[in-house]
């Protein structure tokens, strides 16, 4: 095994050892071979590394690490200087486009934002623009794209409309708002010029003024490049494009279409659309519904899963990708994506936040973490919180188990969509307005904190794939006629309708505080069936139309006016004062060149007040032998391993015994009154 040392000081000439270290990653990413490191030293790196060969197994991985205790940050941004004062506050400067050429073979300030999902704004009106790939950056914040020349340094908005659930939010900084560029790019004489106002006593040549460049700071540009271990880096500033499930899914850091990777320790930040990619690649489809027009992006996604399988998409030669411990933040459209690509990969221990809050475009793609196909895949204790959308997996989840996760402060917490499962959601603090939505069936929900609404929906108008149980291979498909859900041990404490969506939203399958959005549902396998059943026994595919599949619910507790489902078992509804924050210590976004690096400044404490009562609302525990099969699926709640799946430890770390009685809730040792803990 050899280790490469990479250092600012350094020769690319050089041996790369310790005394005469390499200057770039390239070189060094060029010359390791599996079972090597390449170890990084202080300083900051601008350049897109793209390892041109991977490790050949877990145990013979390629290593790119930055030194222990130092701090070194690979950017896809350049630094620019030189600006002139047009009139206060206004900055103009003229760059060569051969400052961009190389870096991508493309010019992202010429580059609009595009794909399929992506909400164009309309051409009609003068005041919206298309968005671009670029980004200006003051002391490593980013300023937002102006609409027009003339809108520069006019007051930015107190609110903002969020585009998902129709209500005002308010803007993230508003001050800083006013700060925007706009840029015009002339081929002709192969220049980009930038005009950012910065504010009234900002030069920005006495400050960190940079422009990003490039459209990855770590992604080989083949594909199956495997076994790679990526640790402890600042990766920052890339012009990445909008990452769609029909199209090669750009990520600042990405290993398009590979197995095998580790991405842990980094802060991931400022991606112009994605932080991490898990995603698919371009042959099976590149926004043909936006290019082509012909049909709607729903049946390409359909297409791209077949078209996958056709070139290997199995667990032998894609995924099982390992995220952990990262800090992402400042990313316009996700932090994680993937489609495809993610598959029996494990997301733990990331703290997410400052996901798409800019709202300066929209699509039908953002979250703090957006995966389809999320095939055995576990999302375990993550802190997501102040994104548009904290987790959205949609499409094809199955054996996946979003578990002991803090979400909160996002205009929405959890959204499943178009899946058949079996999926389990377990011992997580859904704690925003909007904390839950069941687009999906097949689905486990057990020992859940439900400080929100709960919404329904049906999909009666888009098949979508399910698979055979720890595959990828495609076992049939079928529409969402709702239900097929299972719900034990939550603890449901109010949550406002109005709050979460506004006072005009409906749903067509139902929203509520609690359960009682299921009350239209049948609450049993052998009631559904005799519904379908003809009077002589038979029964075909017309006898299901409209009709939703049966719920399993036992065992929740309900406060602050969350209403249970009515033949519920078990459950229990209490009076009294509740309240629920969640209070975390984090730093905010970088305001300086030194952003934060690695955990919250102090435990992220949930503070919750609970009535009387509580305490003797118990119900025993969960197992997952117990939970009934899905429906369309026809599989067991299992783990990927094919062992029942265990659901005894809470969200922070306690574990039960088979067959205790248990308080609702995330946490075992909840108790009536005031509780105060440290959740993450």
């Amino acid at each position: 095994m050899t280790i490469f040392h990479v250092s600012p000081n350094g020769d690319d000439a050089a041996a790369g050892t310790a005394q005469v270290p390499l200057r770039t990653i390239q070189h060094a990413a060029d010359l390791a071979r599996p079972g090597d490191t390449v170890l990084v030293h202080a300083g900051t790196y601008r350049e897109w590394v793209r390892p041109p060969r991977g490790g050949r197994s877990d145990l013979r991985r390629i290593t790119f690490a930055a030194a222990p205790k130092e701090h070194a940050v690979i950017t896809g941004a350049e630094v620019v200087s030189g600006w002139i004062e047009e009139s206060p506050g206004l900055w103009s400067i003229c760059l060569s486009n051969r400052l961009f050429s190389g870096q991508g073979v493309r010019n992202p300030f010429a580059t609009e934002l595009s794909g399929d999902w992506l909400v164009r704004p309309d051409p009609r009106d003068r005041m919206t623009s298309h968005q671009h790939l670029g980004q200006v950056f003051l002391d490593g914040r980013a300023l937002s794209e102006g609409s027009f020349l003339e809108s520069l340094g006019q007051p930015g908005p107190t609110t903002l409309l969020d585009d998902w659930t129709r209500r005002e939010v308010p803007a993230p900084d508003a001050n800083w708002a006013t700060r925007q560029w706009f840029a015009l790019v002339d081929r002709g004489k192969g220049t980009t010029n930038i005009y950012a106002y910065f504010g009234a006593d900002t030069d920005p040549n006495e400050h960190l003024t940079e422009v990003s460049v490039r459209p990855a700071v770590f992604a080989p540009v083949r594909t199956h490049i495997n076994w790679i271990t990526v640790r402890g880096f600042e990766l920052a500033q890339a012009a990445t494009q909008w990452a769609p499930p029909t199209a090669a899914q750009e990520g600042l850091i990405a290993p398009n279409w590979a197995k095998g990777w580790i991405i842990e320790d980094n802060v991931i930040r400022d991606s112009r659309c994605s932080g991490i990619s898990l995603g698919k690649e371009a042959s099976t489809g590149e926004n043909f519904a936006a290019e082509r027009r012909d049909k709607p992006g729903y049946l390409y996604q359909l297409e791209s899963v077949f078209a996958a399988r056709q070139i290997g998409w199995d667990g032998e030669h894609i995924g099982s990708h390992i995220v952990r411990r990262n800090r992402i933040f400042a990313c316009g459209q996700t932090g994680i994506v993937g489609h495809l690509g993610c598959v029996f990969s494990v997301i733990e221990d990331n703290d997410i936040f400052d996901i798409a809050t800019r709202r300066d475009f929209f699509g039908h793609e953002i979250a703090g973490i957006k995966l389809h196909a999320a095939i055995d895949v576990a999302i375990r204790h993550n802190h997501i919180h102040k994104c548009t959308l904290a987790i959205w997996l949609d499409w094809q989840t199955q054996g996946t188990r979003i578990s002991r996760n803090v979400l909160h402060a996002n205009s929405r917490d959890l959204f499943i969509e178009v899946s058949h499962g079996p999926y389990i959601v377990d011992h997580n603090v859904l704690a925003s307005p909007a904390a839950l939505e069941v687009v999906s069936d097949g689905g486990a929900f057990v020992h859940n904190l439900v400080a929100g609404t709960v919404r329904l929906e049906p999909v009666l108008d888009r098949a979508t794939p399910y698979h055979r149980p720890h595959s990828t291979q495609v076992a049939g498909y079928s529409v969402i006629p709702g239900g097929d859900d299972r719900w034990a041990g939550n603890l449901f404490v109010g949550g406002s309708v109005e709050e979460a969506y506004g006072s005009d939203f409906h749903s067509p399958g139902g929203v509520s505080s609690g359960l009682s959005c299921y009350e239209a549902y049948p609450d049993s396998t052998d009631g559904f069936m005799s519904s379908v059943l003809r009077a002589d026994g038979s029964h075909d595919h017309d006898t299901y139309v409209g009709r939703r599949l049966p719920v399993h619910v036992a065992g929740n507790t309900y406060a602050g006016g969350a209403r249970p489902f009515d033949r519920e078992a078990g459950g229990a509804v209490l009076k009294g004062a509740v309240s629920v924050d969640v209070v975390a210590g984090d730093a905010e976004a970088p305001g300086s060149a030194e952003p934060v690096r690695g955990w919250p400044d102090s435990p992220v404490v949930l503070e919750i007040t609970l009535p009387e009562g509580f305490q003797d609302a118990t119900s025993p525990t969960v197992v997952g032998e117990e939970l009934e099969r899905s429906y369309f699926t026809d599989a067991e709640f299992e783990d990927p391993d094919g062992h029942p799946v265990g659901l005894s430890e809470d969200l922070i770390g306690h574990s039960a015994v088979r067959g205790e009685n248990l308080v609702a809730g995330p946490v075992h040792g909840l108790q009536d009154g005031e509780n105060s803990l440290a959740i993450w």
